[in-house]
Protein backbone atom coordinates (compact mmCIF):
# COMPACT_ATOMS: atom_id res chain seq x y z
CA UNK A 1 0.00 0.00 0.00
CA UNK A 2 1.42 3.49 -1.32
CA UNK A 3 0.33 6.99 -0.90
CA UNK A 4 1.82 10.27 -2.70
CA UNK A 5 1.09 13.07 -1.43
CA UNK A 6 -2.36 12.25 -0.04
CA UNK A 7 -4.18 15.09 1.00
CA UNK A 8 -8.23 15.82 2.45
CA UNK A 9 -9.46 19.36 2.85
CA UNK A 10 -12.82 20.62 4.40
CA UNK A 11 -13.05 23.86 3.59
CA UNK A 12 -9.64 25.87 4.82
CA UNK A 13 -8.76 22.58 7.29
CA UNK A 14 -6.51 20.10 5.98
CA UNK A 15 -7.12 17.32 7.98
CA UNK A 16 -4.70 14.94 5.97
CA UNK A 17 -1.85 17.53 4.17
CA UNK A 18 0.50 15.50 1.50
CA UNK A 19 0.92 11.82 3.39
CA UNK A 20 3.40 9.97 1.41
CA UNK A 21 3.14 6.04 3.43
CA UNK A 22 4.36 3.39 2.63
CA UNK A 23 3.15 -0.61 3.95
CA UNK A 24 5.23 -3.16 2.54
CA UNK A 25 3.89 -6.21 1.80
CA UNK A 26 3.43 -8.96 4.84
CA UNK A 27 4.25 -6.01 7.48
CA UNK A 28 2.14 -5.00 10.41
CA UNK A 29 2.17 -1.38 10.55
CA UNK A 30 1.05 0.62 13.34
CA UNK A 31 -0.31 3.74 12.61
CA UNK A 32 -0.29 6.34 15.59
CA UNK A 33 -1.14 9.61 16.40
CA UNK A 34 -3.19 11.99 18.59
CA UNK A 35 -6.74 12.54 18.70
CA UNK A 36 -7.25 14.63 15.36
CA UNK A 37 -4.49 13.69 13.65
CA UNK A 38 -5.87 12.52 10.32
CA UNK A 39 -5.35 8.76 11.09
CA UNK A 40 -9.40 7.62 10.63
CA UNK A 41 -9.29 10.46 7.41
CA UNK A 42 -6.58 8.71 5.75
CA UNK A 43 -7.85 5.34 5.94
CA UNK A 44 -11.54 6.09 5.06
CA UNK A 45 -9.68 7.89 1.63
CA UNK A 46 -7.38 4.32 1.34
CA UNK A 47 -10.86 2.87 1.18
CA UNK A 48 -12.57 5.02 -0.79
CA UNK A 49 -15.14 6.21 1.73
CA UNK A 50 -14.25 9.92 0.92
CA UNK A 51 -12.61 11.29 -1.78
CA UNK A 52 -9.05 13.15 -1.50
CA UNK A 53 -8.11 16.58 -2.53
CA UNK A 54 -5.27 15.76 -3.66
CA UNK A 55 -2.72 12.99 -4.09
CA UNK A 56 -2.78 9.19 -5.40
CA UNK A 57 -2.84 6.13 -3.60
CA UNK A 58 -2.87 2.50 -4.71
CA UNK A 59 -3.83 -0.86 -2.69
CA UNK A 60 -1.86 -4.05 -3.42
CA UNK A 61 -0.32 -2.43 -6.47
CA UNK A 62 -3.57 -1.33 -8.16
CA UNK A 63 -4.02 2.14 -8.89
CA UNK A 64 -7.35 3.46 -7.32
CA UNK A 65 -10.08 4.02 -7.20
CA UNK A 66 -9.86 3.25 -10.62
CA UNK A 67 -9.14 -0.18 -9.99
CA UNK A 68 -11.46 -0.54 -6.45
CA UNK A 69 -13.64 -3.34 -8.30
CA UNK A 70 -10.39 -5.47 -8.56
CA UNK A 71 -8.63 -4.84 -5.19
CA UNK A 72 -11.41 -3.85 -2.62
CA UNK A 73 -12.82 -7.39 -2.93
CA UNK A 74 -9.01 -8.76 -1.08
CA UNK A 75 -8.96 -5.79 1.27
CA UNK A 76 -10.85 -6.08 4.74
CA UNK A 77 -11.59 -3.71 6.80
CA UNK A 78 -13.10 -2.20 10.38
CA UNK A 79 -13.32 1.13 10.85
CA UNK A 80 -14.64 3.25 13.40
CA UNK A 81 -16.40 0.78 15.01
CA UNK A 82 -18.68 -2.14 13.01
CA UNK A 83 -22.47 -1.31 11.89
CA UNK A 84 -24.80 -4.33 11.93
CA UNK A 85 -28.70 -5.20 12.31
CA UNK A 86 -29.19 -4.28 15.98
CA UNK A 87 -32.72 -7.18 15.65
CA UNK A 88 -30.36 -9.88 13.92
CA UNK A 89 -27.85 -12.63 15.60
CA UNK A 90 -24.35 -12.14 14.99
CA UNK A 91 -24.03 -15.53 12.33
CA UNK A 92 -27.29 -13.93 10.67
CA UNK A 93 -25.61 -10.01 9.94
CA UNK A 94 -23.09 -12.04 8.91
CA UNK A 95 -25.21 -14.10 6.35
CA UNK A 96 -26.32 -10.65 5.06
CA UNK A 97 -22.90 -9.22 4.71
CA UNK A 98 -21.32 -12.23 2.68
CA UNK A 99 -24.54 -12.45 0.81
CA UNK A 100 -23.80 -8.82 -0.26
CA UNK A 101 -20.45 -10.21 -1.61
CA UNK A 102 -19.55 -9.61 -5.34
CA UNK A 103 -19.15 -13.52 -5.98
CA UNK A 104 -21.77 -14.69 -4.15
CA UNK A 105 -20.53 -18.27 -2.90
CA UNK A 106 -23.53 -19.27 -1.20
CA UNK A 107 -22.54 -22.92 -1.17
CA UNK A 108 -19.97 -22.49 0.96
CA UNK A 109 -21.09 -19.59 3.23
CA UNK A 110 -22.54 -21.46 5.84
CA UNK A 111 -18.68 -22.78 6.71
CA UNK A 112 -16.80 -19.51 6.14
CA UNK A 113 -19.43 -18.05 8.81
CA UNK A 114 -18.90 -20.98 11.60
CA UNK A 115 -14.91 -20.49 10.81
CA UNK A 116 -14.95 -16.47 11.04
CA UNK A 117 -17.17 -16.97 14.09
CA UNK A 118 -14.76 -18.91 15.50
CA UNK A 119 -11.69 -17.58 14.88
CA UNK A 120 -12.68 -14.68 16.78
CA UNK A 121 -14.31 -16.19 19.67
CA UNK A 122 -18.29 -15.65 19.27
CA UNK A 123 -19.70 -19.44 18.17
CA UNK A 124 -21.20 -19.50 21.50
CA UNK A 125 -22.45 -16.09 21.17
CA UNK A 126 -23.74 -16.40 17.40
CA UNK A 127 -26.93 -17.18 17.89
CA UNK A 128 -27.43 -13.90 20.19
CA UNK A 129 -28.58 -10.67 18.71
CA UNK A 130 -26.28 -8.27 18.29
CA UNK A 131 -28.13 -5.71 20.37
CA UNK A 132 -27.19 -7.65 23.22
CA UNK A 133 -23.31 -7.84 22.28
CA UNK A 134 -20.93 -5.88 24.31
CA UNK A 135 -18.79 -3.25 22.47
CA UNK A 136 -15.73 -5.98 23.04
CA UNK A 137 -18.12 -8.46 21.00
CA UNK A 138 -19.45 -5.99 18.37
CA UNK A 139 -15.57 -5.49 17.55
CA UNK A 140 -14.96 -9.61 17.25
CA UNK A 141 -17.77 -9.14 14.77
CA UNK A 142 -16.67 -6.38 12.75
CA UNK A 143 -13.26 -8.85 12.77
CA UNK A 144 -15.78 -11.73 11.88
CA UNK A 145 -16.79 -9.88 8.98
CA UNK A 146 -13.82 -8.66 7.43
CA UNK A 147 -12.68 -12.11 7.42
CA UNK A 148 -15.65 -14.10 6.14
CA UNK A 149 -12.93 -13.88 2.50
CA UNK A 150 -9.40 -14.52 2.15
CA UNK A 151 -7.88 -10.94 2.72
CA UNK A 152 -4.49 -9.51 1.85
CA UNK A 153 -4.39 -6.90 3.27
CA UNK A 154 -6.53 -5.92 6.66
CA UNK A 155 -7.03 -2.45 7.56
CA UNK A 156 -8.08 -2.13 11.23
CA UNK A 157 -9.00 1.20 13.03
CA UNK A 158 -9.09 0.47 16.96
CA UNK A 159 -9.27 -3.49 16.69
CA UNK A 160 -9.55 -3.93 20.19
CA UNK A 161 -11.72 -1.32 21.31
CA UNK A 162 -13.78 -2.16 23.92
CA UNK A 163 -12.31 -5.60 25.06
CA UNK A 164 -10.91 -6.71 28.25
CA UNK A 165 -7.02 -8.00 28.65
CA UNK A 166 -8.08 -11.56 27.53
CA UNK A 167 -9.68 -10.33 24.80
CA UNK A 168 -7.17 -7.92 23.59
CA UNK A 169 -4.86 -11.10 23.44
CA UNK A 170 -6.51 -13.20 21.63
CA UNK A 171 -7.15 -10.27 18.91
CA UNK A 172 -3.40 -9.73 19.51
CA UNK A 173 -2.08 -13.75 18.69
CA UNK A 174 -5.27 -13.18 15.51
CA UNK A 175 -3.06 -10.98 13.95
CA UNK A 176 -0.04 -12.50 14.61
CA UNK A 177 -1.68 -15.60 12.40
CA UNK A 178 -2.96 -13.72 10.27
CA UNK A 179 0.48 -11.77 9.47
CA UNK A 180 2.09 -15.33 9.56
CA UNK A 181 -0.02 -16.13 6.49
CA UNK A 182 1.44 -13.63 4.70
CA UNK A 183 -1.50 -10.75 5.08
CA UNK A 184 -1.05 -7.25 5.10
CA UNK A 185 -2.00 -5.74 8.43
CA UNK A 186 -2.68 -1.57 8.58
CA UNK A 187 -3.24 -0.86 12.52
CA UNK A 188 -4.49 2.06 14.12
CA UNK A 189 -4.06 1.70 17.82
CA UNK A 190 -3.72 4.06 20.72
CA UNK A 191 -2.36 1.31 22.56
CA UNK A 192 1.32 1.59 22.39
CA UNK A 193 2.46 -1.42 24.38
CA UNK A 194 0.28 -2.82 21.55
CA UNK A 195 2.07 -1.72 18.70
CA UNK A 196 5.28 -2.64 20.22
CA UNK A 197 4.22 -6.44 20.72
CA UNK A 198 2.34 -7.14 17.71
CA UNK A 199 3.98 -4.11 14.24
CA UNK A 200 6.97 -4.57 12.22
CA UNK A 201 6.10 -1.08 11.34
CA UNK A 202 4.80 2.20 12.20
CA UNK A 203 4.16 5.82 11.48
CA UNK A 204 3.16 8.68 13.54
CA UNK A 205 0.84 11.98 12.51
CA UNK A 206 0.03 14.44 13.89
CA UNK A 207 -2.25 17.39 12.80
CA UNK A 208 -2.79 15.95 8.98
CA UNK A 209 1.19 15.49 8.63
CA UNK A 210 3.20 12.46 8.76
CA UNK A 211 5.63 12.64 10.97
CA UNK A 212 8.03 9.52 11.10
CA UNK A 213 7.79 6.23 9.25
CA UNK A 214 9.75 2.77 9.06
CA UNK A 215 10.47 -0.23 11.16
CA UNK A 216 10.26 0.13 14.95
CA UNK A 217 14.21 -0.37 15.09
CA UNK A 218 14.98 2.65 12.92
CA UNK A 219 12.30 4.50 14.77
CA UNK A 220 13.80 4.00 18.11
CA UNK A 221 17.54 4.71 16.48
CA UNK A 222 16.05 8.36 15.23
CA UNK A 223 15.46 9.45 18.85
CA UNK A 224 18.23 10.70 21.22
CA UNK A 225 20.06 7.81 22.74
CA UNK A 226 21.54 8.36 26.39
CA UNK A 227 23.76 7.31 28.59
CA UNK A 228 22.68 6.14 32.02
CA UNK A 229 25.86 5.10 34.41
CA UNK A 230 25.21 3.55 38.16
CA UNK A 231 27.89 5.38 39.90
CA UNK A 232 28.83 5.96 44.09
CA UNK A 233 28.98 9.30 43.62
CA UNK A 234 26.13 10.83 40.90
CA UNK A 235 27.10 14.29 41.57
CA UNK A 236 30.33 13.87 40.48
CA UNK A 237 29.45 11.86 37.65
CA UNK A 238 27.19 14.87 36.97
CA UNK A 239 30.00 17.42 37.16
CA UNK A 240 32.14 15.04 34.74
CA UNK A 241 29.80 14.12 32.16
CA UNK A 242 28.96 18.23 31.63
CA UNK A 243 32.01 19.01 31.61
CA UNK A 244 32.85 16.25 28.40
CA UNK A 245 29.98 18.55 26.86
CA UNK A 246 27.15 15.97 27.16
CA UNK A 247 23.77 18.16 27.35
CA UNK A 248 20.98 17.02 29.67
CA UNK A 249 22.27 15.65 32.59
CA UNK A 250 19.83 14.28 34.95
CA UNK A 251 21.13 13.17 38.17
CA UNK A 252 19.32 10.67 40.74
CA UNK A 253 21.08 10.57 44.51
CA UNK A 254 18.70 8.00 45.81
CA UNK A 255 19.27 5.68 43.13
CA UNK A 256 23.01 6.06 42.70
CA UNK A 257 22.82 6.98 38.78
CA UNK A 258 23.49 9.74 36.19
CA UNK A 259 22.13 10.04 32.46
CA UNK A 260 22.57 12.24 29.89
CA UNK A 261 21.66 12.60 26.19
CA UNK A 262 24.52 11.18 24.19
CA UNK A 263 24.54 12.61 20.74
CA UNK A 264 26.12 11.04 17.96
CA UNK A 265 29.51 12.39 17.04
CA UNK A 266 29.44 14.54 19.69
CA UNK A 267 32.34 15.15 22.19
CA UNK A 268 31.93 12.08 23.59
CA UNK A 269 30.86 8.74 23.66
CA UNK A 270 29.77 5.77 26.09
CA UNK A 271 33.66 4.46 26.00
CA UNK A 272 35.01 7.68 26.64
CA UNK A 273 32.12 8.47 29.46
CA UNK A 274 33.03 5.39 31.49
CA UNK A 275 36.57 5.97 31.36
CA UNK A 276 36.29 9.55 32.03
CA UNK A 277 34.51 8.70 35.38
CA UNK A 278 36.22 6.26 36.84
CA UNK A 279 39.41 8.33 36.21
CA UNK A 280 38.15 10.91 38.18
CA UNK A 281 37.78 9.14 40.75
CA UNK A 282 33.94 8.15 40.46
CA UNK A 283 33.36 3.88 40.93
CA UNK A 284 30.96 2.97 37.83
CA UNK A 285 28.98 0.01 38.30
CA UNK A 286 26.88 -0.43 35.09
CA UNK A 287 26.94 1.59 31.97
CA UNK A 288 24.14 1.57 29.29
CA UNK A 289 23.35 3.36 26.13
CA UNK A 290 19.30 3.47 26.18
CA UNK A 291 17.14 4.48 23.06
CA UNK A 292 13.87 5.98 23.41
CA UNK A 293 10.47 3.72 24.05
CA UNK A 294 7.82 4.32 21.32
CA UNK A 295 5.91 6.07 23.72
CA UNK A 296 8.81 8.28 24.34
CA UNK A 297 9.63 9.18 20.75
CA UNK A 298 5.39 9.76 19.74
CA UNK A 299 5.57 12.93 22.87
CA UNK A 300 9.06 14.31 21.58
CA UNK A 301 7.71 14.00 17.58
CA UNK A 302 4.09 15.37 18.74
CA UNK A 303 4.50 17.25 21.58
CA UNK A 304 1.71 15.80 23.70
CA UNK A 305 0.66 12.77 24.94
CA UNK A 306 -1.61 10.02 23.34
CA UNK A 307 -4.48 9.60 24.93
CA UNK A 308 -6.98 8.20 22.22
CA UNK A 309 -6.72 8.01 18.18
CA UNK A 310 -9.55 8.35 15.46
Amino acid sequence: MVTEGLTKRFGELAAVDGVDLSVPAGAVFGFLGPNGSGKTTTIRMLLGLISPTAGSWSLLGREMPAAAEVALPRVGALVEGPAFYPWLSGRDNLARFDAAGPDGQRASRAARIEAALARVGLTAAAAKRYRAYSLGMRQRLGLACALLRPRELLILDEPTNGMDPQGTREIRNLIRDLASDGTTIFLSSHLLSEIEQICTHAAVMSQGHLLAQGTLAELRAAGEARVRVGVDDPSRAGEILARLGLCDVHVAPAEGVVSARLDAGGPADAARCCRELVEGGVEVSSLATVRPSLEELFVALTGEGFDVAR
